[in-house]
């Protein structure tokens, strides 16, 4: 498993809007040249942010976006598989994939399943304002 630029910019624009805020709208743009994301790139990772109701936005004038919970409440793993899908390690433990035919007599199926655990609940046991501690 790769963590792609999608998922850690997500991240990082969270703990952006979080950090700055204070409860107000936060233009894009000024989220953007922060982190030195483009404005292009944020403008399809927002949506997502959006529609799952993890942040707001309003457009036009005194507009942006600011988050829709306490940054205690956001979990990285609750994130990241909004931006990068399933966090699995392999192909046959993914979230709708198919039953793998030699999954009875696989030799390596449970260690890939404790992995897969042992990353989900490590990121869902990290917050947002866990990584905005300095």
């Amino acid at each position: 498993m790769m963590i792609s630029t999608r998922g850690r910019y997500a991240l990082r624009v969270m703990i952006d809007i979080a950090e700055n805020s204070n409860g107000e709208y936060i233009a894009m743009k000024e989220v953007a040249a922060r982190q030195e994301i483009s404005l292009k790139y944020m403008e399809k990772i927002m949506p997502v942010l959006v529609a799952n109701n993890l942040c707001e936005g309003i457009h036009g004038k005194g507009g942006g976006y600011k988050l829709t919970r306490d940054p205690s409440e956001y979990t990285i793993g609750e994130i990241l598989r909004l931006t990068e899908g399933d966090l699995a390690p392999v192909a046959c433990l993914e979230c709708n994939a198919e039953k793998c035919e030699r999954s009875d007599q696989c030799r390596t199926l449970p260690m890939w399943k404790d992995l897969n655990e042992l990353i989900n609940k490590y990121f869902d046991g990290v917050t947002l304002a866990d990584l905005m501690k300095h």
